[in-house]
């Protein structure tokens, strides 16, 4: 793996780890804060809270007891309860054997609370991290609103076409003459299907009240709305605004053209033409292989050089109220789940390849490239990831919170705890697959092209 790549990509190498270290550290205070807070409100008290393991660089113990920490390795976090051995909350024998004579002080720990208390304050961690993903998405559709209807210009760019006279504010009526019923923002890349592919075309709009035609661009040029993080457009420097104006020496115009010319490229190099502020340049991309996931279910592969698509301006948006907000983060965040569902199943019945599975460099790369994209674009990282944390930490192993509520599913069938002694091999067995996973996951990112 090319350092000095990732550096020259990223904006250097201590801005990718100060971005994976943020990230991650917000989305572990929360998981870890789940826990803490409802074993709290269940009775349980937490002996140390902590962000980190390893060296503790500072300390402070509050009114009840609870030691708080930041530690020297930044990668993860713990909350360690009463009675419990390690972060992992296996049993402490010894620190059980003593307070087992005292019903009070048994109450207070992890493994003498009650059923309902303990896999209320397991399953919070997890609860807590899709709570924060819901809140982030929903704050951030808040904050953008959704899209006005009739389609109405918001803000007009900078663009290579000439002589626009289409102006912020302007509601659109038709594009270029057609007939077809005024297009919406979200049918937009439909209806230009139909249009002239001209860099300049004829918009019929309502203007201060009054109908009249304008000039206005090709509603959806080639104009970069983002980039995704590790792929040939990030690498070759590609920014939000840029126009690909030609592919492989030929003039394009539509979003379209360009999509068709890499999705044929089969994998060989295209070359682009992109006009940025006034100028001009070349560069060179090769696409990447990506299985992308389908609404009806399933995988498809394609080549892809990691734009995303973007209209010639940006519509006139409204706000949008609280619930509605909520609503659309909560299905952003099932979305993610069921995804990553889907990814897991076609992986394993080798559907799709492995490489699809990121370790810690790969997001630590993501995280730096989306910090440089903007805090926004961060944000929306942080809550992605930490739909996945959540996600992962379901997951029926022993170690993680799934495996732990496996167990208090067999103690409320059976009506008693797994022995302690197959509790601790079912541990060590979870253990070793969850450092499995990540060496597995840790290969893909150094192998996998």
């Amino acid at each position: 793996m090319d350092i000095a790549g990732l550096m020259t990509q990223f904006g250097g190498f201590a801005w990718m780890i100060a971005a994976f270290v943020v990230a991650l550290s917000v989305i572990v205070a929360i998981h870890e804060y789940g826990h803490y807070i409802v074993g709290r409100w269940s009775g349980i008290h937490a002996d140390v809270f902590s962000v980190g393991f390893g060296p503790v660089i500072w300390s402070g113990v509050d009114k009840r007891g609870t030691k708080w920490q930041i530690a020297a390795l930044p990668f993860g976090g713990y909350v360690k309860f009463a009675g419990d051995a390690n972060a992992a909350s296996g049993k402490d024998e010894e620190a059980m054997a003593e307070v087992e004579a005292d019903p009070v002080a048994l109450r207070r720990t992890m493994h003498g609370a009650p059923l309902w208390a303990r896999a209320a304050t397991v399953a919070a961690g997890p609860v807590f991290n899709f709570v924060l993903s819901i809140i982030i998405f929903g704050a951030v559709l808040m904050n953008s609103g959704a899209p006005r209807d009739p389609l109405t210009i918001g803000t007009l760019p900078s663009l290579p076409a000439d002589a626009i006279t289409l102006q912020d504010g302007d509601v659109v009526l038709k594009i270029a003459g057609l007939d077809a019923p005024a297009p919406s923002t979200a049918s937009l890349f439909t209806f230009a299907n139909d249009l002239p592919r001209t860099s300049l075309l004829p918009y019929e709009v309502e203007r201060a009240g009054a109908v009249m035609i304008v000039d206005g661009p090709f509603p959806t040029l080639a104009r970069v709305g983002g980039v995704t993080p590790q792929s040939a457009a990030i690498a070759a420097g590609l920014k939000e605004g840029d126009v690909i104006v030609g592919v492989n020496g030929d003039p394009i115009v539509a979003f379209a053209e360009l999509k068709t010319a890499v999705e044929s490229s089969d994998g060989a190099s295209v070359a682009l033409s992109v006009w940025r502020d006034g100028e001009t340049f070349d560069t060179e991309l090769t696409p990447k292989r990506v299985d992308e996931p389908q609404p009806e279910g399933g995988f498809v592969t394609s080549w892809r050089i990691g734009i995303i698509s973007s209209y010639a301006f940006d519509p006139a948006t409204e706000s949008i109220g609280v619930g509605t907000a909520i609503s659309a983060g909560a299905s952003q965040v099932w979305r993610i789940i069921e995804g990553s569902v889907s990814g897991l199943k076609h992986m394993i019945v080798g559907d799709i390849s492995t490489c699809n599975l990121s370790g810690p460099i790969g997001i630590a790369q993501t995280s730096g490239a989306m910090a440089s994209q903007g805090i926004d674009s961060f944000i929306w990282f942080i809550a992605v990831l930490s739909t996945a944390v959540g996600f992962l930490n379901l997951f029926p192993i022993p170690a993680l919170d799934g495996g732990h509520l496996v167990f208090y599913a067999y103690e409320a069938v059976t009506g008693k705890p797994p022995n302690d002694g197959w509790l601790r091999v079912l541990m060590t067995f979870g253990l070793i697959m969850v450092l499995s996973l990540m060496v597995f996951a840790l290969g893909n990112d150094i192998f996998c092209p």
